[in-house]
């Protein structure tokens, strides 16, 4: 399979990738969107004429964000609506007031290296974020996809994943020891398995879904990890940089019809075998299709049982 190459790198800038592209009558639903890369995401859309919804926890700082957007876009074409992917009934509740089609969804939001924590249901914080929430909200505005006629989802990944494959014999930690960054890396393949999961399901009904590695940004993401980055100060990204490769799979046309991929640095990643130094390139597991139709089968059982 040839890699997708594009015009734009790691320095791009999400105003720089949707320069040019109309969104004027399209859809979009951006997750985790009232900071960091989510908002920036939001922006891009918004200034290229899409009506945007910000899924947000906090409605607050959600309002505030679309003030922001409206300030620099110049268009007030955006919503707030409360989203806590981690409780089933907000991602009901949600879809429930959801009318028409979606043309994008932005599986933005997710959390990061938490210390051990479970959700009512018993499910591990970060799968339940980075991985359930999103799938939940994806499956259940599926109708409003297929109504797009040519849909797309954009599953926000990180190179995290290279630290672990998802361990379907011990998703929550019952018998491991609790390992923050493992459980983060298990989520963050989960994030990929899903777009290859949801491709071969919802291909057929004009949905495709990618998945990014946004590269090294400074935000909200690393407040339980000491707040700063360890990458090197010439590998991180501005905002505006990291939501680069997101707006690109949500946006571009040379990346119409195709789905089941990795992105970084706007450019599809080669499939590697071990985790190097850098960091690039997805693994293996993480576009296995056995993983993807077992992760799908786990993750319905789950959420049918909460």
């Amino acid at each position: 399979m040839t890699l997708i190459t594009t015009p734009f790198g790691f320095r791009s800038t999400a105003a720089e990738v949707v320069a040019g592209i109309d969104l004027t009558g399209k859809r979009a639903v951006v997750t985790g969107a009232s900071s960091g890369i989510g908002i920036e995401t939001a922006r891009a859309l918004v200034s290229a004429g899409a009506q945007v919804t910000l899924a947000v926890r906090n409605t607050k700082a959600g309002s505030a964000a679309a003030n922001d957007i409206a300030a620099t876009t110049g268009r007030d074409d955006i919503a707030v609506a409360a989203l806590e992917l981690t409780e089933p009934a907000s991602v009901t509740a949600f879809v429930s007031t959801w009318r028409g089609a979606l043309d994008i969804l932005v599986n933005n939001a997710g959390v990061m290296m938490t210390p051990e924590q479970r959700t009512p249901e018993g499910w591990e914080l970060q799968f339940a974020s980075n991985h359930l929430g999103h799938f939940a909200l994806a499956s259940a505005l599926h109708g409003a996809l297929a109504a797009a006629g040519s849909a797309r989802i954009v599953s926000v990944s990180s190179v995290g994943h290279l630290y672990s494959p998802v361990v379907f014999d011990d998703l929550h930690f019952r018998f491991r020891p609790y390992d923050p960054l493992l459980a983060y890396g298990q989520s963050k393949t989960a994030a990929i398995l899903f777009a290859v999961g949801a491709t071969a399901r919802w291909a057929a009904d004009g949905i495709t879904a990618n998945a990014v590695n946004p590269g090294a940004i400074a935000t909200n993401l690393q407040r339980h990890v000491g707040g700063k980055l360890v990458t090197p100060l010439e590998r991180q990204k501005t905002p505006e940089q990291g939501a680069a490769t997101t707006v690109l799979l949500a946006t571009s046309p040379d990346v119409e019809g195709l789905g089941g991929r990795y992105f970084e640095d706007c450019n599809e990643a080669p499939t590697v075998d071990h985790r190097d130094a850098a960091g690039t390139g997805v693994a293996s597991y993480a576009l296995d299709p056995d993983n993807a139709r077992r992760l799908w089968e786990v993750s319905e059982a789950l959420l049918r049982h909460a």
